[in-house]
Parts: structure tokens; sequence; C-alpha cells
């Protein structure tokens, strides 16, 4: 990769030392080291909002550490704004477009090390991606989480906004009072205010040692996160010094402790899919059951929404952290301590640092956790025999038996349970809604909301080859292997179908003979569809299973 020295100092590399006095580039700038500032800024969501104002300050800080900084932007989508719309099939799909352009121009501008600012969710782990395939020093800069709503006395989240639509549907609330809770859900700006995918992300930043632990629990409007801004510039600058490129951070160690502190904080199944995806890009061996077995031996031992209690992620910060989450997983031998964090520090020295705040109520011991059972499971079975993921959310173990109902599209589910077609014991599947089939793996929000506002997220299942917001709770099973659109079992499901979740065998079976299978597999064809063209259509042709990451290399 060319190097950004050469160009101060190759004498035929003054066309582009012209471009750069263009700029206002002074000679001795062109000689210092570039640090590229890849921002995750829109203007289209509160998610982002703040990334323009915190590469300022990165750069601020990249300058007082004898650095260049250079910014650059790229995209981002929100799942909550496209969520039960024909626009929630382009989210993961962003996940690749945000990791090849901040490749594409860390490649074409041979930077010397790299801050990517980042927020929403596929934007934390496309930078870890991308990050990973150029391996130049490089610091995650997570911009925090909203603060969150007060409503009728109460904290409230985008979590409260879709469960109010199952409890419109059933009288409990009426659209006046939905639209008055709206204005008061999402107070500013920051990502959602729990342990929702961002967050969960957020967390895992720190625990790969790429993002410095304590950074990401700052919420994006307070006043301390700019400082923490110019601080990673800095940091950027020492990690250059020290050539802690990703390849030195990002090993076997940190992507397991990674894992724990998904399970342990009661992270979002979609990073399953991204730990996956992330470990694949770093050249790291890692298996969906691996993941499932670490999370077997994890409890949940903060008390954040949506799986471990009521806690929002400002409570977390103020109660220590996720550095203080490091100390109760390291104390308790959970963690593996030979790592190199990005900042030079070992994690015995982020323990040691942990800020306890007293009598906080948001961050347990292992040994007294809020939930005894992890936060993830994986299932296998006649219905997914390359695997699924459950999002267990510290409930017992349980067996759910029930006939199947099922739907083509998640949006013919949503009309079945608004119109109160679906009833307890039921076994939703929905399908068609995988990487390919969607094409893009929806988020079914639009279904699990109204499920527990109508009362009904414990006592139906949900099963689907599309997967779930972070927000997501309830008897949820998702991204289940092989997708309907390649012929999966899942393709082969009929209403009235038996199906048997066994969350303590790890299984998910149809019971229906091996020789009406065989029949119906092969009656079966590929519902037509309008074909896909321009970066839907490449995305079709191009990504993996679910349960290697949904990945397009």
């Amino acid at each position: 990769m060319t190097t950004r020295k050469t160009i101060a100092n190759d004498p035929d590399r003054a066309p582009a030392r012209s471009h750069l006095y263009a700029m206002g580039m002074s000679e001795e700038e062109m000689r210092r080291p570039v640090v590229g500032i890849a921002s995750t800024w829109t203007g289209t969501m509160p998610c982002n909002l703040t990334h323009r104002e915190l590469a300022a300050h990165v750069a601020e800080g990249v300058r007082a550490a004898g650095g260049m900084p250079m910014e650059f932007n790229t995209i981002a989508v929100s799942d909550n704004l496209t969520m039960h719309t024909p626009g929630m099939r382009t989210s993961l799909v962003s996940r690749e477009v945000i990791a090849d352009s901040i490749e594409l121009m860390g490649r074409a501008h041979g930077f010397d090390a790299l801050v990517a600012i980042v927020g929403c969710d596929k934007t934390v782990p496309a930078a870890i991606m991308a990050l990973a395939r150029l391996d130049v020093p490089s610091v995650i800069l997570y911009s925090g989480s909203m603060m969150p709503g007060r409503w009728r006395g109460r904290d409230v989240t985008i979590q409260d906004m879709w469960e109010a639509l199952g409890e419109r549907a059933v009288g409990r609330m009426d659209q006046s009072e939905l639209d008055d809770l709206a204005k008061h859900a999402c107070p500013g700006a920051g990502t959602c205010a729990a342990q929702y995918t961002a967050n969960t992300m957020g967390s895992v930043a720190d625990f790969l040692g790429l993002a410095p632990f304590g950074v990401g629990d700052i919420p994006a409007v307070a006043p301390e996160k700019n400082a923490a801004a110019f601080q990673v510039g800095e940091i950027a600058m020492d990690a250059l010094a020290r050539d802690a490129r990703p390849s030195r951070v990002l090993t076997e160690d940190a992507l397991h402790n990674a894992i724990v502190s998904v399970a342990a904080m009661g992270g979002s199944t979609n990073a399953v899919l991204h730990l996956l995806a992330i470990a694949r890009e770093a050249g790291l061996p890692l298996e969906i059951d691996r993941i499932g077995e670490v999370c077997r031996e994890i409890p949940i031992i903060t008390g954040l929404k949506p799986s471990g209690g009521d806690h929002t992620a400002l409570d977390l910060w103020r109660a220590g952290g996720t550095s203080l989450v490091a100390r109760r997983l390291l104390a308790a031998g959970l963690l593996r301590e030979n790592v190199t964090l990005v900042d030079g520090r070992r994690l015995v020295d982020v323990a040691g640092a942990a800020h306890e705040t007293p009598g906080q109520e948001v961050v347990a011991s292992v040994e007294r956790p809020f939930k005894r059972r992890g936060a993830l499971a994986i299932l296998r079975g006649t219905l997914a025999p390359d695997g699924c993921v459950l999002k267990l959310g510290g409930k017992s173990d349980f067996r759910h038996e029930g006939p199947a109902r099922v739907f083509d599209s998640e949006d013919a589910c949503y009309d079945a349970i608004q119109e109160g077609r679906i009833v307890a014991g039921d076994v939703i599947v929905v399908r068609y809604e995988g990487p390919a089939g969607g094409p893009g793996m929806r988020e079914m929000l639009s279904i699990t909301g109204p499920l527990v506002g109508r009362g009904l997220g414990s006592s139906v299942a949900l099963v689907t080859d599309g997967r779930f917001s972070g927000v997501s709770h309830g008897l949820v099973i998702g991204h289940v292997t092989p997708e309907a659109y390649h012929g999966g079992p899942i393709a082969l499901v009929r209403d009235g179908d038996t199906v048997v979740v066994d969350s303590a065998a790890g299984t998910i079976d149809l019971l229906v003979p091996e020789a009406e299978l065989a029949e119906r597999r092969a009656a079966w064809r590929r519902p037509e569809r309008p074909v896909e063209r321009g970066v839907l259509a490449k995305y079709v042709m191009t990504v993996g299973s679910a349960s290697d990451g949904a990945i397009t290399v």
C-alpha cells in the first residue's frame, strides 16, 4: 500500500503536493504522519449526528501529538427509520458498503494510521472489518448513546415505542398517547439508549481492544465526549509509534473476550453475525457453535434493557461503565488477560482503574448476577441444520412446542398479529427474509414489539431466517440456516406442522416425517420476485450464510 510519506519526499509526486497545497497544507505538515479520520456522520438519524464535531476534536488531538489529520466520510443506514419498510433491506448491506468504503479510502490515500468514528448498528462492525483489512495502527471511537427519555415519570427508550404498537392494538393505549410517547422517547442525539445492537457493538469494540475502555460509555451529548475525542487523536498517534495495528490487537483471546462481553451484558443477536464477520476479516477461527458454548457459561451481570433489567446506557456510564464490567469478569477468571489494548494498557490496568459509583445497582458480580443464564444460545436441528440464534435474554431454559403459522414475509406476519390471528402457543415462521432471500435480512422488530405489547412475548415463539433488532425480546429465534431462499428446511414448513424449540438441548426441530419432507422438497420452487438491480442484486449474488457472518467475500 502506498504510504503518505512518499508525497513529501518523492520529486515525482509534485503534482500530488500541488493538491495538498490547495487545501492549505504546508511543507512541514506534509512530512508529518497522516491519520485518516473516518466519520460515519449522517444527517438522516440522531445516532451519528455528533460525528462531525467529534472528528474535529480528534483532529485537534492528532495535531497536538504531531500528526496530520485528514477527515473523510462514509454512509450509515438507520434501522429504526427503515424498520418495517423496504428500506430495512439495506441495513445489513450497508455494513459491507461501509467496510468497503473505508478500506478503499485507506488503500487509496495510504494513511499512516486511522481513527474510525462509529455509532449506529452496522457502522461499528463495518469499521472493525475495514481496519482489519488495512492493518495500520487504528482506533475506534464509539460516539455514544442518547439519553433516555422521560414519559409519565419513567425512563423510556425506542423499545417502548415499538411495544406501544401492540398496546394500542389491544386498547391499552390510544393514538394520542402513542404520539405523545413518540415526542419523549428519544430526546436527542446518540444511539439507542440501552443494550441494543449499537451499544452491544460499542462494548465489543472495547473488549476487542480496538477502542479505549470508557470512552464509548460517555453519552453522545455529555460535555466530556469532546475531550475524550481529543484524547483518541492522541492515542492514534501513540498507537502509530507503538505499531499497534489490528493484527496485533485483534487476536483469538480478544475475540473470546468480546463474546464474553456480549453474553455478560445481555447483548444483541446481531453480535453473532458481526463477530463471525470480524473473525473472517481478521483471519481468526470462529464457528457459530463456539459462540453458543461461551454464552452458555456466562451469566448476565448488567441490569440493562432489554435482557438484564430496566437500566439504560446512561446508568451504566454513571455506575462505572465497561471498565467495571471488565473488572467483574476478570476477577471471576472469565476473560483472557493476554491481550494488547490499542491504548497500551492491559486488562488488569483497565480493571484497576475502574471507578465504581458507591451504591450503584447496574453492574452485579458473577457470583450474584442479574440472570444466571446468558444472553444468547445457538440451536441446531431438523429446522436449522446449519444453526440459528436464540435470544435467550437470561431466561431459564424452556421447551416450546406448537403449531406453525407460516408467513413468506415480515409484512404478512405483521398484519396477522395486528388483526389478532396469532394466539398463545403458536410458532410463527417468517421466511424468505434471509441475507439473499430478503434480500438483506430484515429485522423483525415490527413483529416482536407488537407481540410483547399484546402480552404474547412469552407464549408465542418466532422463528425466522431474518434477524432481530437489539430491542427485540421474547421467544425469538433468528438467522435460521440454510435460509428459505436456498431451499433450507424452513422453506418446507406448512401451517399446522409441529415445531419444537428446546433451549436446554440446543435443538429446534420440525416434527414432519422425512418421507413427507422429501416430497415437499421435490415440489419446492423458489418464489418468483421482481429482479433486483444495483447494489441489492450484487448482494444477492455474493452474500454467504448467516451462520458464517453473512459476509460478501
